[in-house]
């Protein structure tokens, strides 16, 4: 029941992609390798055409595809306008919210299509130029007599010595397919190698410059098709090649063989590219036009383990519980857009981000801000901040379920925090739309410092609950992993019988060690019998798959317990 509920329509979409990637290969290829217009180019090529068209089509789909999920606004859009459906509400958002996922699988599959397309060329490009050597049957020599006009089928016109000495490699390089396609290959080959995890984590700067040069790469991808280097035969009407291949030394003596012609094929990359690149056109428009809105800083406040908070204010500013913005601060990079979630209730005032300082950038923010000092920076003082978003995640959709679990690792808490606000003011405003009843809270740590910027928040909504009498509602569970020295156990187990845990000051008492997730799934599947429970999750990958398997494992057929696994991607 979960497999179906969690997995099914995502796998679906996924098949969908792979089969239509199958079928413009398959499509494409058995075109080039028998349609007669390429008979001639074919016979000189050999195989190495039809594979080289088709992995070239396939890449223009992906090219295509791939910058649809990086559209954030188009995304959000998207998500709003399903709220209203229920089978899009539970469905087809969470899909959504995989839009960075699938923007790498494309990625990787354009990756084998551009080295499948190279491979196949280069032995192409070989081919001709073992057709202008002497040995070559008679029909390819004939081919590769260089002509004007558009008679020429071989772009190879000498095999004699290069300027440089590269050889074959000099001449493709001379045409205008081959620098494009060497250039389109370098670019695309820096994007991807700055975006691994490593890159984007310790190295953002890098990962963000070099992904703008998706300009080049799309440059290169339109002017690539249109040199006309595969040719096709223009005068089929009156040359068969399936009755003259064989009279090649008659032709144009005899009048059913005239000499053949050849035109060079209609570049195709702009009609796959033309659309998605005017939208992300629009969607980078929109981002500019943002950013030139008035965002003021209200409030800078300094947390422990280096964390500092940002409190602002923008005209006409709404975000829903565990969306996430971008932030530019121009005094420190004109161009750099760093996405930070809001830890802001929509109720509140105001709208804020947590900051933790770990590289250059933060660290430059936390200084522009005024966080080092002892007062506060007067506002003229304040740097100018601009601001886009928010944008939708997963979190958003915790008020659509009766009954959630919230899992957080680490930073990974800041979504929560958001929601865990939203939830308290709603709790005190009675608010009769509150779908909530019950939410399991389990934070992850490894290092008890990591405790104490949200347990303050965590501890309002714990006090919060008892006036009300509703101590039920939350039932939470801090875990830490590691990161206590000899004298903290010891005072941690000197304090054990105090109302209050010795670690985070919280009612309930810090958890050591991993938790067990198996044994945690079932007891709250046993006292939850019958509901549809939504699993929130922020973390790394691997905490992320066993919560998924376990999201499958405990829901049950029989008593229609489902867990729907939702985990934040941006």
């Amino acid at each position: 029941m979960g497999l179906i509920t969690n997995d099914v329509v995502r796998w679906g979409i996924l098949l969908s992609w792979f089969v239509a990637c199958v079928i413009s290969w398959t499509v494409t290829f058995v075109n080039y390798n028998n349609d007669k217009q390429y008979y001639y180019t074919r016979y000189l090529m050999g195989t190495g055409l039809p594979v080289a068209r088709a992995s070239a089509l396939t890449l223009n789909l992906n090219s295509m595809l791939i910058l649809f999920p990086v559209c954030r606004n188009l995304i959000s859009f998207l998500r709003g306008s399903c709220e209203t459906r229920e089978f899009y509400k539970k469905t087809v958002r969470r899909q959504l919210d995989k839009n960075v996922t699938f923007h790498r699988i494309v990625a990787y599959a354009i990756a084998i299509l551009v080295l499948v397309h190279i491979v196949a060329h280069c032995f192409n490009m070989q081919n001709l130029y073992w057709a202008k050597q002497d040995g070559a049957p008679p029909l390819k020599s004939k081919l590769s007599v260089p002509t004007s006009g558009d008679k020429w089928v071989n772009p190879i016109t000498s095999i004699g010595a290069s300027s440089l000495g590269f050889g074959l490699l000099e001449k493709v390089l001379g045409t205008l397919a081959g620098w494009t396609g060497a250039v389109l290959t370098l670019t695309f080959l820096l994007m991807i190698s700055a975006s691994t995890e490593l890159m984007r984590r310790s190295y953002f700067e890098q990962f963000w410059y070099s992904h703008h040069l998706f300009i080049l790469y799309y440059a290169m991808l339109l002017v690539h098709g249109s040199g006309g280097l595969v040719r096709k035969q223009s005068n089929l009407d009156v040359h068969d090649p399936d009755t003259c291949a064989d009279e090649y030394d008659a032709w144009g003596e005899i009048p059913e063989c005239p000499v053949p012609t050849f035109a060079g094929s209609d570049a195709a990359s702009w009609k796959w590219c033309v659309f998605p690149l005017g939208l992300y056109f629009l969607e980078r428009l929109l981002r500019l036009l943002r950013s030139f809105q008035s965002v003021v800083i209200t409030k800078v406040i300094n947390h422990p383990s280096k964390v500092i908070e940002l409190q602002m204010s923008k005209p006409g500013f709404k975000a829903q519980p565990g969306q996430y913005v971008f932030i530019k601060c121009p005094s420190l990079s004109k161009l750099q857009w760093h996405p930070f979630t809001l830890t802001s209730a929509p109720e509140d005032e105001y709208f804020s981000v947590h900051v933790r300082l770990v590289g250059d950038w933060t660290y430059g923010l936390a200084e522009a801000v005024g966080a080092n000092k002892n007062e506060p920076l007067p506002a003229s003082q304040l740097p100018r901040i601009s601001v886009d978003g928010p944008f939708g995640t997963s979190s958003t959709d915790i008020f659509g379920y009766k009954v959630a679990i919230c899992v957080a690792a680490g930073i990974g808490v800041t979504p929560f925090a958001s929601v865990m606000k939203s939830i308290r003011y709603k709790l005190y405003n009675q608010d009769e739309g509150l779908l909530l009843e019950k939410v399991y809270f389990f934070w992850v740590c490894s290092d008890t410092k990591c405790f104490e910027w949200f347990k303050t928040q965590l501890s309002d909504l714990e006090q919060s609950l008892n006036e009300m009498g509703r101590h039920d509602f939350l039932d939470y569970a801090v875990c830490l992993t590691r990161g206590w020295s000899l004298s903290q156990a010891k005072n941690i187990y000197l304090q054990e019988e105090r109302q209050l845990d010795a670690v985070t000051g919280l009612m309930q008492k810090t958890h050591y060690g991993r938790p067990n997730w198996a044994t945690n799934f079932a007891k709250i599947a046993e006292e939850n019998q019958g509901e549809r429970i939504g699993v929130f999750f922020c973390g790394p990958p691997s905490l992320s798959k066993i919560l998924h398997k376990c999201c499958n494992d405990y829901s049950n057929r029989e008593n229609k317990t489902i867990f729907v696994y939702n985990k934040e991607n941006f």
